[in-house]
């Protein structure tokens, strides 16, 4: 029986991570797919501050960010920096806090962006199939008036027809009925001509 070997390394958006880089540093998060996402993030990325803002606040959103902290309040109080209450670190801390709190606010900020330009998306996508809708809705009245033009004329050429046969079949013609079979011939082809035109 064979086994299959296992492995503490991790394939992350198409790139290798070790044990250490799965646990420490963050897992940058795949690009968008959504057009519209995908330009906003191309115009939000051409100013510095931005990609300085959202660098920060991925790492500061990571367990990257706590781990430090462990260490950088372990060493600090371990090696004896200073003594108890620790009044730098804790000045240190709130002005960090103060901080963080701003890039929180950006990251909000940011992701309510990407909400808008989701649902300025979504509202011209259902503007344009209402309006494909409106423009079916229209050729279908279109073409049911076509068809009752064309059940019209056939309903005229079958009276035409009819009259013909009737005509037609008189024993006693005379040159009255001629002329009068004529002119019914002329009223249907005209009428036929007329229903072909209709059904391009």
């Amino acid at each position: 029986m064979t086994t299959t070997p296992t492995t503490d390394h991790a394939v992350v958006n198409g790139h290798r991570r070790g044990p250490i880089h799965n646990w420490v540093l963050p897992v940058k998060p795949l690009p968008p797919i959504n057009p519209a996402l995908m330009k906003h993030a191309e115009t939000r990325a051409e100013y510095a501050q931005n990609r300085i803002a959202d660098r920060i606040t991925a790492f500061s959103g990571s367990m990257a960010f706590v781990y430090l902290h462990v260490i950088w309040f372990g060493c600090w109080i371990g090696f004896g920096v200073e003594s108890y209450p620790y009044g730098l670190l804790t000045m240190i801390v709130s002005l960090e806090a103060i901080f963080l709190s701003t890039f929180v606010m950006i990251s909000q900020n940011r992701a309510e962006a990407k909400r808008q330009v989701i649902a300025d998306q979504e509202w011209r996508t259902v503007q344009e199939e209402d309006r494909q809708n409106k423009n079916l809705l229209r050729l279908s009245h279109e073409q049911e008036k076509q068809n009752k033009q064309l059940i019209d004329l056939s309903n005229q050429i079958l009276t035409l027809t009819k009259q013909v046969s009737e005509v037609s079949g008189k024993s006693d013609e005379d040159s009255r009925q001629g002329r009068e079979l004529l002119e019914l011939s002329k009223r249907t082809f005209a009428l036929t001509q007329e229903l072909h035109q209709a059904a391009r």
